[in-house]
């Protein structure tokens, strides 16, 4: 196999260095800021399998680039709303911090959950688990 010029992990650990990261300790305590908006990107999967932070907005990895950008024609109005703290989070903290990265290049101010959602259920953060599918 062909050696990659970098690693996921230094690509993680690049994006880290340069973006916002929230200590799971302080997103518990601002859960019921109004003007935070949680963005979890996992997996549809994962959040039925883990539950979710209450009131979290759901938008897949794959989406983000596409629902954030206002001239996209798959824009989300909750990406637009002014005032807001957006802090988007994966399981562990790898896909939010490339993510936030990635929208901060595109301008976009948002933060990441620096230990994600593993570290926001172990520490007692509120999950909420999603309805059973029929």
């Amino acid at each position: 196999m062909r050696k990659l010029k970098q690693t996921a992990a230094d690509m993680v650990a690049a994006a880290r260095a340069r973006i916002e990261e929230i200590d799971t300790s302080d997103l518990i305590a601002m859960a019921d800021d109004p003007d935070v908006v949680v963005v979890d990107i996992r997996d549809i999967r994962e959040r039925q399998r883990s539950g979710f932070i209450p009131g979290s907005v759901h938008a897949p990895r794959g989406m983000i680039e596409f629902w954030v950008d206002p001239d996209s024609p798959y824009h989300k109005d909750v990406f637009a709303q002014e005032g807001k703290t957006y802090v988007f989070h994966c399981a562990s903290g790898w896909r939010s911090a490339l993510t936030v990265a990635t929208l901060q290049d595109m301008g976009f101010a948002a933060a990441h959950l620096k230990d994600g959602f593993s570290s926001w259920a172990a520490q007692g953060g509120p999950v909420e688990k999603a309805e059973p599918r029929d």
